[in-house]
């Protein structure tokens, strides 16, 4: 597999996928609608170990909500590039808008619909829907 590129927005932060997504989906909860200005976060996941920052690693800041994931950004432009601990044995989910190139990996689920935004009904797409957090 041909190594995957993304950045933040303004570019100082630069990392680099090595493995495959592991799934994709879009997150319809308040935190990420306020974090993104969106009805929903696009994110794909990949294994902690095949997620490397290459560039900007003392620009990133790293939020610690309660009850969620870390979510980590650029201090320089506040883009968004990824979520879970890095070097862990859990996953990291990328956002799908950061990425350089195609993922080849596509949405296939939908969670937190119960905070679905009113103002941007949520697509007919045939995804699956999880009321809360998708099971994994």
């Amino acid at each position: 597999m041909a190594r995957l590129t993304g950045a933040c927005a303004c570019g100082t932060v630069r990392f680099e996928i090595s493995g495959p997504f592991l799934s994709a989906g879009y997150c319809h909860c308040h935190r990420c609608q306020r974090r993104t200005g969106t009805a929903a976060s696009a994110s794909a996941q990949v294994a902690a170990t095949d997620f490397a920052i290459v560039a900007g690693e003392a620009s990133i800041r790293t939020w610690r909500p309660e009850g969620g994931a870390p979510k980590s950004f650029c201090v320089a432009c506040g883009g968004h590039v990824f979520s879970g601990e890095r070097g862990g044995e859990d996953t990291i989910g990328v956002r799908l808008g950061a990425l350089d190139a195609d993922p080849g990996i596509r949405p296939s689920w939908r969670q937190w619909t119960s905070s679905a935004a009113t103002w941007e009904p949520i697509p007919q797409d045939g995804l699956p829907r999880h009321h809360g957090a998708r099971p994994t």
